[in-house]
């Protein structure tokens, strides 16, 4: 009786079988094709709402500005927040001031971020440019090897530690390339009364970091901002020999490109750029610039100075 028992039961078990697993599999698909209550909500934004800016005008924007602001990580900073406040997005070219003002002259750019100031004033005069406007400034420092064998360290003025290091024929790498710093290299050639020339001067033909790391492998000199210096320095065999000159101060400002000459110019966005450059949340981020690494801001912001101010 008992094992009849046991039979009976198996026996219904196995008939039911076929029919249990269809009915889970009914309620597996029914769970697939009913998304829950959390699944059909909108997830949770992740990202902030100035991300999701849209301008009102075309959104890419062509920067063209010098090595330093990119050698120096500050772009790696600016320009994302810019991005995420505005919602354009940057095509940074980072070339000399020289090169940076050519490319707007020859309408290749929207905004330019420079320090060559006479240059500056030169495209301002032409009308390749409007809206110039101060931003920051740093210094440019003179940096050579440790055992320094022209003698210059400490050397009050830049011009005469220049004076010693041609006399001594050490050597001396310019960046050679149109740059803001080429152009205060040569001012001060020129305060020396000096025309450097002969194998000790050498010309790279490019940006701050690269020329810093030819001088260090060479053993010689170079003139640099202070921000790409320290920035580079733990890549290098160079000291800063030369600094704390007034002429030696490094200033930059923000052009916008003139549609009057370039009509496909993106003026609105090179506004927006310029303005995001001088606000307090652009002033801030430059004067943080450098301090948790360095223990000292690499830029000092001036949104707002007048320039017979800096330095003082």
């Amino acid at each position: 009786m008992a094992q009849g028992s046991m039979i009976s039961k198996r026996g219904v078990l196995e008939r039911i079988a076929p029919l249990i697993a269809l009915v889970l599999v009914a309620a597996a698909c029914s769970s697939a094709a009913s998304p829950s209550p959390q699944e059909s909500a909108p997830a949770a934004s992740t990202v902030p709402a100035s991300a999701a800016v849209t301008p009102a005008g075309p959104k890419n924007l062509i920067l063209a500005t010098t090595t330093s602001t990119q050698d120096s990580g500050l772009l790696d900073v600016l320009v994302p927040a810019f991005e995420q406040a505005t919602g354009y997005i940057v095509k940074t070219v980072a070339v000399g001031s020289g090169q940076a003002m050519t490319m707007g002259k020859e309408c290749n750019a929207d905004v330019l971020l420079v320090h060559s100031p006479a240059a500056e004033v030169e495209f301002m005069d032409a009308g390749s440019g409007i809206d110039r406007r101060l931003v920051m400034h740093n210094d440019f420092v003179i940096v050579g090897p440790a055992a320094d064998p022209a003698g210059i360290k400490g050397t009050p003025k830049a011009a005469d530690a220049l004076a010693k290091i041609a006399a001594a024929e050490a050597t001396f790498v310019s960046r050679a390339d149109k740059s803001g710093t080429n152009a205060k290299e040569l001012a001060l050639w020129k305060a020396a009364n000096i025309t450097p020339k002969g194998a000790w001067y050498l010309e790279s033909g490019q940006g701050m970091g690269p020329t810093l790391q030819i001088a260090s492998e060479k053993g010689g000199y170079t003139l640099t901002d202070r921000a790409t210096y320290l920035a580079t320095k733990d890549k290098l065999n160079l000291d800063i020999l030369v600094e704390g000159e007034a002429g030696l101060l490094n200033v930059y400002h923000v052009i916008s490109v003139n549609p009057a000459k370039c009509p496909g110019v993106n003026t609105a966005g090179a506004t927006a750029f310029a303005d995001y450059l001088v606000s307090a949340d652009g002033q801030a981020l430059i004067g943080e610039f450098g301090t948790e690494k360095f223990g000292q801001p690499l830029f000092v912001p001036d949104a707002g100075k007048s320039e017979d101010s800096l330095g003082s």
